[in-house]
């Protein structure tokens, strides 16, 4: 009868540490990744921009440039557009994990310009009429790019986000230290962000002038979030975490 009390009282203590372990850890985890706060911006811009997907169908500004007929449709920058979804977490969970200070840097300079992009389709409701109507191939390239023109409506296309947050993931790959000693890595992300930005244009997803409104917006932003360099803080404070 004692031995049993006993590991019934051994049993509730051992699971009691194992409770108190893994909130001690939990602790740990959010005091270490406390910048996650940042991403709390997707309650913001998802509902919002969900919401000009379903509102902005007619009467918005068609957005069109005369050198956008010269631009012909290659079907196979659907990869390199598709890759961008990828390309774009890679690069924030690796500054996530990796360096706070970047992270921060490369949130603020994306989540800034993706509020702008929201305000002027909220304000200046836009779209274009690139897309092809018939197609000279039938490959999955293709299929794919129909996929895609189904699920993506042709509006709210200023300034391209797409092209926008690739020069965000450029920016912050070129200025991260620890990158800067791995040249593959950043030569192979440039390569990759040129690819999508030209995927937009080739895949008639974007006017030239959303392009080019893209690259305005990143120059703007750029000096307000990079040009002040961050105070020096010591390694466990700056991490690389």
């Amino acid at each position: 009868m004692h031995a049993s009390f006993h590991v019934i009282i051994r049993s509730s203590d051992y699971k009691k540490g194992r409770i108190y372990k893994l909130k001690i850890a939990i602790i740990k985890f959010f005091k270490k990744y406390s910048h996650a706060w940042v991403l709390l911006y997707t309650f913001i811009y998802m509902p919002w921009f969900t919401y000009l997907e379903r509102h902005v169908t007619k009467d918005y500004h068609l957005i069109h440039s005369s050198l956008d007929r010269h631009i012909p449709f290659v079907e196979y920058f659907i990869i390199p557009y598709l890759l961008w979804f990828a390309f774009i977490a890679a690069v924030l969970i690796y500054f996530f994990f990796t360096d706070k200070i970047d992270f921060y840097r490369m949130t603020a300079f994306m989540f800034t310009g993706m509020t702008i992009f929201l305000i002027v389709c909220t304000f200046y409701p836009n779209g274009q009429h690139l897309r092809p109507h018939t197609f000279i191939r039938d490959n999955i390239f293709v299929d794919l790019v129909k996929l895609l023109y189904e699920k993506d409506t042709p509006t709210n296309v200023l300034p391209s986000i797409h092209v926008f947050n690739s020069l965000s993931a450029m920016i912050a790959i070129a200025h991260s230290k620890a990158l800067k000693k791995h040249r593959m890595v950043q030569i192979s992300s440039y390569f990759l962000a040129v690819l999508i930005i030209l995927s937009t244009v080739f895949l008639k997803q974007h006017s030239i002038i959303d392009v080019i409104a893209a690259f305005c917006m990143a120059g703007v932003i750029y000096p307000f979030v990079y040009a002040i360099q961050p105070k020096k803080v010591t390694g466990a404070a700056h991490q690389t975490v």
